[in-house]
């Protein structure tokens, strides 16, 4: 009796949820809005200042050849969280929000799932387009958002609101993501040693999205003589087609580039986006600092990205809404108990994939209804064999299709663009009419959605440039 009742104990001990607990690894998930490829790591900018992104990435393996699923936030977004094309949702542009579109109700978000498998989820800052607090179990808020913002604007006077870049405020703890970076490190530092269940946290750093703001010693950084501009080609689109120039240059809100050319801007405006992107990895620092430092640091999965890319005069474009690298590529970095460190896979990848990676890494059931794919192969050999692309939109009709060398896109009027990134990393030499690739070119279209959701209805500047565009496609 004696004997079983002993057995009966150890066994109880064994199931116990904070055994459990350590049987599922914990998740962080970072977020940096509007982050490029301007990072050290990546390499999109000489004078980028990104040293815990390189951290990060030396840390676990950096997706270098990874995309959006919409180069815009919260197409993008709702995709990550839903696991879900937008062209399988209609959520292709700014609006509306995930929850009114009538394919993604009655779906798990990506922190719901967890929840309902015995995660404590909570976040605080940008995860979601809106509303985060839906769905976390506990919500720290947003902070501030974009702000603080000026009396008056400090660069651009005139447009939308939110477009102007600047030293502003004096002080890092002024800066919603410092504050966000805080209630992180304090959540961790609240974490206790036996945790009764996992937790799965958000972090959602704001900059440097619009306004590029940041305090002023982040802009000393980089002097403003110093400052190396994009490489911009003048005739780079004139082998475009009038409906492609149309849909990525009209009725946005940033601002023209010929305007921050004339305005003697652009070097500014480069020095502020740099800035803000090395005060958003000082704010990502001071958080893997504290994971460094807790108790559950060898059994917590880190996970960074950004929602899409951004133009600073690149295809004289500036801000997103493109699926041209610059507005499509995005950093990856998948950092996990039990793989090596310091790897880097140059297979294509997507946002979309984050969702099945993080039930494979944690032992949870495969959704076969998602649309991305799990990178955990990636993760054991960064070379190994990849039969999946990369696939993004902007509006129905409007497709880029990644490989591991090359970008296929096709518009809805039928055009077609296609860039060998070996040779033309700058996407500057349209060879969609080269007989030599017809067959290459045939087999990116192939992977071109056959079945196509509407655009669900709203008003957002995607939407405006979707419509002006329409005018060039026949009828």
């Amino acid at each position: 009796m004696r004997t079983f009742l002993l057995s009966f104990l150890l066994l109880s001990y064994l199931l116990s949820p904070a055994q459990s607990a350590e049987k599922k690894p914990n998740i962080i998930l970072f977020s940096i809005d509007d982050l490029n490829d301007w990072t050290g790591c990546l390499g999109g900018h000489p004078q980028a200042k990104t040293p815990n992104i390189d951290r990060l990435a030396a840390q676990g393996t950096l997706f270098a050849n990874a995309h959006c699923q919409s180069p815009v936030c919260n197409p993008s977004r709702a995709s990550l969280m839903t696991g879900r094309h937008p062209h399988t949702s209609g959520v292709y542009f700014l609006g509306p929000d995930l929850k009114k579109a009538p394919a993604l109700q009655d779906l798990d978000t990506l922190p719901e799932r967890f929840a309902k498998h015995g995660y404590d989820t909570l976040a605080a800052g940008k995860l979601f387009h809106t509303g985060d607090k839906r769905f976390f179990q506990e919500y720290g808020g947003s902070m501030g958002g974009f702000g603080p913002r000026p009396k008056k604007k400090i660069s651009q006077p005139h447009g939308h609101p939110l477009w102007d870049w600047g030293a502003f405020p004096e002080r890092d703890e002024d800066m919603p993501d410092h504050k966000i970076a805080h209630w992180a490190i304090e959540k961790l530092k609240a974490m206790p040693e036996d945790l009764e269940k996992p937790f799965f946290m958000g972090v959602g750093f704001y900059r440097p999205h619009v306004p590029m703001y940041a305090p002023k010693k982040w802009f000393d950084l980089f002097p403003l003589d110093e400052i190396q501009l994009p490489e911009v080609k003048a005739n780079d689109r004139e082998d475009l087609s009038e409906y492609a120039i149309a849909l990525t240059n009209e009725n946005h809100v940033s601002p023209e580039h010929s305007w921050v050319k004339s305005a003697g801007q652009w070097e500014h405006a480069v020095q502020s986006y740099l800035a803000s992107v090395a005060f958003a990895d000082h704010c990502l620092g001071l958080v893997l600092d504290a994971v460094e430092a807790s108790p559950h640091k060898d059994n917590t999965i880190l996970v960074l990205f950004s929602d899409h890319g951004f133009h600073l005069g690149e295809k004289q474009r500036w801000a997103k809404r493109t699926i041209w690298e610059d507005g499509d590529r995005v950093p990856l970095i998948v950092a996990a108990p039990g793989f090596e460190e310091g790897q880097r896979s140059n297979k294509p990848a997507q946002l979309l994939d984050i969702f099945p990676t993080l039930l494979d890494l944690t032992g949870l059931p495969k959704d076969e209804t998602q649309e991305g794919n799990s990178l955990v192969p990636l993760l054991k050999n960064p070379g190994a064999e990849w039969p999946h692309v990369s696939l993004s939109s902007f509006g129905k009709g409007n497709y880029a299709v990644r490989s591991e060398h090359y970008r296929y896109i096709c518009y809805l009027d039928g055009s077609e663009e296609f860039y060998d990134h070996r040779e033309d990393p700058n996407e500057w030499t349209n060879l969609a009419g080269r007989e030599d690739l017809a067959q290459v070119i045939d087999n990116h279209r192939k992977h071109l959605p056959t079945e196509e959701a509407e655009v669900l209805p709203a008003s957002s500047t995607g939407h405006k440039a979707y419509k002006a565009a329409s005018r060039f496609v026949a009828p």
